[in-house]
């Protein structure tokens, strides 16, 4: 399915994988990734692998639509996986510390494997 720019597809029950677009992930790009991270976890979507594969720039208001999001999740025991190879978007995990607390992979499927051991109903 297709929010803006962003996709998005529902892999199992539980399981949500966010494609963000291609480019730079910054504070005029980020409002539409934040409503659709706010949406799919209003809509009880708990486990969300973000796929920022595209994205060639994270700014810091991108982390926090990203950390924003994870909050949300975790008040439902629920968990945030993150997809990057990108080597700008990985310094910014790194310098702000947040590789401790965001689990990042290089591709999506060791993405879902890792949160599919933690969700109930995920059998992708």
């Amino acid at each position: 399915m297709e929010s803006g720019a962003h996709t998005y597809e529902h892999l199992s029950e539980d399981i949500t994988v966010v494609r963000v677009a291609a480019g730079e992930l910054d504070g005029s790009t980020v409002p539409p990734l934040r409503k659709l991270l706010f949406d799919l976890v209003n809509h009880g979507r708990f486990h969300l692998v973000v796929d920022l594969t595209a994205v060639d720039h994270l700014g810091s208001i991108g982390v926090g639509a990203l950390v924003g999001a994870l909050k949300r999740i975790r008040a439902h025991d629920g968990g945030l996986a993150v997809v990057a190879r990108e080597e700008r978007v990985l310094k910014m995990f790194r310098i702000s510390g947040l590789t401790k607390v965001f689990p990042i992979f290089g591709t999506v499927f060791p993405a879902i494997e890792y949160l599919g051991r933690n969700a109930p109903k995920a059998h992708v």
